[in-house]
């Protein structure tokens, strides 16, 4: 179909004067054609866009495997660590039980020695058979000590 300023051919001897309607017409299919074309070079350029940012470079895939390694190995770090500390608390709560059942024999024991022992028996023997005396007042001496549990002998005690 050729289109001349107000003509149109439609086949080889027929020709018509071209109607207000019939151009309107003709502009609207010329600007859906357009228009079309616009939406197939529009989405053949979102395709084309798509598929560049689907495709990975080697320098993407190999930075994404560093970080893939980093990450699994600190989560085997920290799971080592977890483990390093469970076992630790076992540990101190093992050597805690030890203690308290230590400090519990040594407890009992004490009172079994403490009971098993005659304080009255033992000063009999002393003044009777060893002949000890209670100290009289001019014998005993007292000493201050200052700010700790303990103090030196500097001399032998006078008799």
């Amino acid at each position: 179909m050729a289109t001349r300023n107000d003509y149109y051919v439609d086949g080889n001897t027929v020709r018509e004067l071209a109607s207000p309607q019939r151009r309107e017409q003709e502009r609207r299919e010329r600007e859906e054609r357009e228009e079309m074309a616009r939406r197939r070079r529009r989405r053949n350029a979102v395709q084309r866009n798509r598929a560049r940012a689907m495709g990975m470079s080697r320098g993407y895939v190999a930075f994404l495997t560093v970080c893939v390694f980093m990450v699994a190995g600190s989560a085997a770090m920290l799971v080592h660590l977890q483990a390093q500390v469970t076992t630790r608390i076992n540990s101190i709560a093992s050597l805690q039980s030890q203690v308290n059942d230590l400090r519990a024999d040594n407890d009992a024991r004490y009172k079994r020695l403490t009971t098993s022992v005659d304080l009255s028996e033992i000063r009999d023997v002393a003044i009777n058979e060893l002949g000890m005396s209670y100290p009289s007042e001019d014998q005993v001496i007292y000493y201050s000590v200052e700010n700790s549990n303990f103090m030196d002998q500097y001399e032998d005690i006078p008799n």
